[in-house]
């Protein structure tokens, strides 16, 4: 139900991909400044995540996702009447902050109610909803803008949060609150991690290259490759099944290798970036290359969540808020380059060229990360192994049943059996601890 809900969150902060050149027109500015569109959700993800993750950190679960989705929804219909680029552009912040805090919120529950074992699953089948929005609600959005004007696909998923709304209503359990109410001071304190603020670089880096040619994807094509406006919906949405098949991909993977499939995705993303700039006049390539940087980008998403959670389970709800705002960091700054290559007169083309630089600085920041790793194994299986205070499904009940914690104990001790490097530390030293 949460990633049924994801789908209409998803579906509005990406489908202005697919919007930029009828709203630029309606609104009288250029295609970059069109673009700040994108980045204005994605500032707004970025302060919404944490702020509303603390302020609702002692408020009942349920509740509190019905009202942000609410908001969310009042702030679609505002975006579809809005009159100029202003009032679009404060309408689309309010929505991101709602959609922030259901997000970060969202994810907080769907890690909880699984062992830690399978967490990247679970992020995975919420991010599937993500996924299914750039399969159908991105080209969707196009195709309305294109036919019906582009005000026509924030109606669309305004109706898309009403159904959604009912959904988590009707199906989501009343959450109790915790008799041991969280405290924010504890959980802040994963800001003074190291590893915690390498996480947030390389999210951020790895989505801000993706998105930095993402965002300019429909101008490219058009204008670079030479295809016809109704190509766009198409490549978006192929765009979007690479996405679904490389988050169901990722997150199988990502449990048992998790620093192979961060780095391997993210160095597939660098190439990918690479070989559009060098093809972009090449439409057959574009559109193939599309579907791959759709699995690559989307592969590792499942992965970076969880080494978020990995290394901040301690303050689970503060977890999700973090790797929200990290990915939208690059959601924000990634277009926000593009814009920027634009402007300097290099063309569309260089976007490609800004997104591959900015791959390969992750690759960099995750490669210190997994040598620190490996230093100082993480620590969320040992201090579940250790006692029940730092499993994540506190978020829930306030403490985990036993045969949680016994699950995480036994995770602990099958890790230290198999002696794994890539994903899970040294497992002798897990099971000392």
């Amino acid at each position: 139900m949460l990633g049924l809900a994801v789908f209409s969150l998803g579906t509005s902060e990406f489908m202005l991909s697919g919007l930029l050149p009828p709203i630029a027109a309606d609104m009288d500015v250029s295609i970059p400044q069109a673009g700040l569109l994108i980045s204005a959700f994605a500032v707004g993800m970025v302060v919404g995540a944490p702020l509303l993750a603390v302020a609702t950190l002692r408020l009942p679960r349920r509740a509190t996702l019905v009202a942000l989705l609410s908001v969310f929804g009042l702030g679609q219909v505002a975006g579809a009447l809005a009159p100029n680029y202003e009032l679009l552009f404060v309408s689309r912040v309010v929505s991101a902050l709602a959609c922030a805090g259901f997000w970060a919120l969202g994810a907080a529950v769907a890690v909880a109610t699984v062992p830690v074992t399978a967490r990247a699953r679970a992020l995975a089948v919420m991010i599937g909803g993500l996924s299914i929005a750039n399969v159908l609600g991105v080209p969707a959005g196009a195709f309305l803008g294109e036919h019906f004007g582009w005000r026509s696909a924030f109606w669309a998923v305004a109706a898309a949060s009403a159904v959604a709304l009912v959904g988590v209503v009707a199906l989501i359990p009343r959450i109790p609150v915790p008799e041991e109410r969280p405290k924010v001071s504890k959980e802040f304190r994963i800001y003074a991690d190291r590893q915690v603020w390498l996480a947030i670089v390389a999210t951020a880096l790895a989505g801000g290259g993706v998105f930095c040619f993402f965002s300019y994807l429909a101008p490219l094509l058009t204008d670079v490759a030479g295809l016809a406006d109704s190509w766009v919906p198409a490549v978006l949405a192929l765009f979007g099944v690479g996405a679904l098949v490389g988050s169901t991909v990722g997150g199988r993977l990502a449990d048992r290798h998790l620093f192979g499939v961060l780095l391997s995705g993210t160095a597939a993303s660098t190439v990918l970036l690479v070989a559009l700039a060098l093809t972009a006049g090449i439409p057959a390539a574009v559109i193939a290359l599309s579907f791959l940087l759709g699995a690559s980008a989307f592969g590792t998403a499942p992965a970076l969540n969880a080494r978020m959670f990995d290394v901040a389970g301690a303050a689970p709800t503060l977890a999700a808020a973090t790797v929200t705002a990290s990915f939208n960091l690059g959601n924000a700054g990634g277009p926000w380059l593009g814009g920027l290559v634009i402007d300097a007169g290099y063309g569309f083309t260089a976007t490609a060229w800004a997104g591959a630089a900015l791959t390969a600085v992750a690759i960099g920041t995750l490669a210190v990360s997994l040598r620190m790793h490996r230093r100082t194994p993480t620590r969320v299986v040992a201090g579940s192994a250790a006692g029940p205070s730092d499993v994540p499904s506190g978020v829930l009940s306030g403490t985990p049943s036993p045969a949680e914690a016994t699950a995480a104990a036994t995770t602990a001790a099958a890790a230290a059996a198999a002696g794994r490097g890539d994903g899970g530390g040294d497992g002798r030293e897990d099971a000392a601890r």
